[in-house]
């Protein structure tokens, strides 16, 4: 969460492309995008030659002497930010207009990765050298704050508060889920060097790329002194969809960022025929869409199958358990009325979760969690497909703080429950014990099943009563009467003072 002089400065940033013309929020996003990574360019290049020379290992660096532009040869050491950034406004642009914007369509060798297709259509809108100036002035005192800040997410932050716009900006009806939320599911789900990892809802790409910020963090030598696992790490293991071509683009560009080379990032309606993916999976992490209906006729059939509906939240809950292996596991945020919704849709999918797979975990979330582009009331449920059973309890929590405000305003906050849900999912066989007065517990199947399958937290949380005592009515009674009486006297005293 950013605060203070680092989010003026972005909303600064933000005023500089109002007041030079560029006023759609997507586009001016689509900008800062484009100019964080070219600027990551550099930074990413000089810090992999830095990396291979420690390693004793070869380098080519992107920046090559000459690089082919067109069809004229240029020093490449011109399109590096750390360059270009001093020169005149004018020649700036032009640079940047003629060279680094169709180098960076280019940079990924392979035309049929995610980043070419989704850069191959992207055009540069700053209309003027000026307008440019102020703008890379404005990203490098950005660069300057976040670097002041000495936290390794300060950059995800600033990138969480710059997509924040688009959902304060109303456009493309989807709200973002928040990061400590992310990082919360990835550390939940243990991604593993060898999982091949799915968000078939995947916008921005924040679930991919916090995976691998966790896999690089707890298996870095496992994965990148591994000639195989880091070949997979870069070129197989991420996979998202979406249907905004925009977020695509945007998803495409986080990942390279992040160091992953070639994710699989495609247009595609998960919940449609042309999704042919089953059993291909090991873990899935998503916040799918759940705004309301969708026309079963686009619905693929044997999604339907599972889970006869139109409600978004329950067919994506289908589709995932068709698109993970045997074994594979799952961590999907969920509206409230999933968990306890009377349909027979909502009955039907969570009785699949409890008699033919591996229900794991119920995680209870505030409805500020979302705020304040949602009030609404969410869960995480967390599960295993298997095919045959396998849910003896499902564990539960009663998530009731996230370390911000659950208004509007989200500041930052003493109360906690994100590294307790973390501690406590880890150590579940440690939970056997535990009360159900408590923030976590243990529901044995047998119960779930006598009531419906209701997985909602309220109907298996018990509350306890602290009785009251007060003093007897007479002496309640005397009391008023005596601070009555003081009251009449204060006021003749008041009265005497002004006669």
């Amino acid at each position: 969460m950013i605060t203070g002089e680092l989010k003026n400065k972005i909303d600064g940033l933000w005023d500089i492309f109002a007041a030079g013309g560029l006023v759609n929020p997507l586009d001016v996003i689509e900008q800062i995008t484009y100019l964080m990574f070219i600027h990551d360019l550099d930074k990413t290049d000089n810090n992999r030659a830095k990396e291979s020379a420690m390693l004793g290992l070869s380098f080519q660096s992107i920046f090559t002497e000459e690089v082919q532009i067109g069809e004229r040869k240029i020093d490449g050491s011109q399109l590096k930010w750390s360059v270009f950034h001093d020169l005149p406004a004018g020649k700036m642009y032009a640079i940047l207009q003629e060279w680094v914007f169709p180098f960076i369509k280019t940079v990924h060798g392979d035309k049929n990765s995610a980043y070419s297709k989704y850069m191959g259509d992207a055009i540069f809108k700053i209309p003027t050298p000026l307008l440019l100036s102020k703008v890379i002035d404005s990203l490098d005192e950005i660069y300057r704050q976040m670097e002041a800040v000495h936290d390794s997410d300060i950059r995800g932050d600033v990138y969480e508060y710059l997509l924040s716009k688009i959902a304060q900006s109303g456009l493309n009806g989807q709200f973002r889920t928040p990061r400590h939320i992310i990082k919360m599911m990835v550390e939940l789900m243990e991604p593993k060097a060898d999982d091949v990892i799915c968000d078939p809802a995947c916008g921005t790409g924040g679930f991919l790329v916090a995976s691998g910020e966790y896999l690089k963090d707890k298996h870095k030598e496992e994965i990148f002194y591994n000639k195989q696992k880091k070949e997979h790490y870069m070129n197989g293991m991420f996979f998202g969809y979406d249907m905004d071509r925009t977020m695509l683009r945007i998803g495409a560009m986080n990942m390279m960022t992040h160091g992953i080379d070639n994710p699989f990032i495609e247009y595609r309606d998960s919940l449609s025929d042309q999704n042919p993916d089953k059993e291909k999976y090991s873990l899935i992490l998503a916040n799918p869409p759940f705004k309301g209906s969708l026309d079963a006729d686009t619905v693929s059939a044997d999604i339907l199958k599972v889970c006869k509906t139109k409600k978004t939240e329950l067919l994506f809950l289908a589709l995932m358990l068709r698109m993970l292996k045997v074994g594979g596991r799952c961590g999907v945020i969920v509206p409230d009325g999933v968990l306890f919704g009377s349909s027979n849709a909502h009955k039907d999918i969570r009785k699949e979760l409890v008699e033919n797979h591996r229900l794991e975990a119920v995680i209870s979330m505030p409805s500020g969690v979302f705020k304040p582009y949602a009030g609404v009331s969410t869960g995480i449920l967390i599960f295993t497909k298997t095919n045959h059973g396998g849910t003896d309890h499902v564990w539960f929590y009663d998530m009731t703080a996230d370390g911000l405000s659950l208004d509007d305003k989200r500041s930052s906050v003493a109360e906690n429950d994100i590294p307790d849900i973390i501690e406590r999912f880890q150590n579940r066989a440690n939970e056997t014990d535990r009360e159900r007065t408590e923030k976590s517990f243990f529901i044995p199947k047998g119960e779930i099943v006598e009531n419906g399958y209701d997985l909602s937290i309220n109907k298996y949380k018990k509350t306890v009563y602290i009785a009251e005592t007060y003093p007897p009515t007479a002496e309640i009674l005397a009391e008023i009467q005596s601070l009555e009486s003081e009251i009449l006297e204060g006021l003749k005293e008041l009265e005497g003072l002004y006669e």
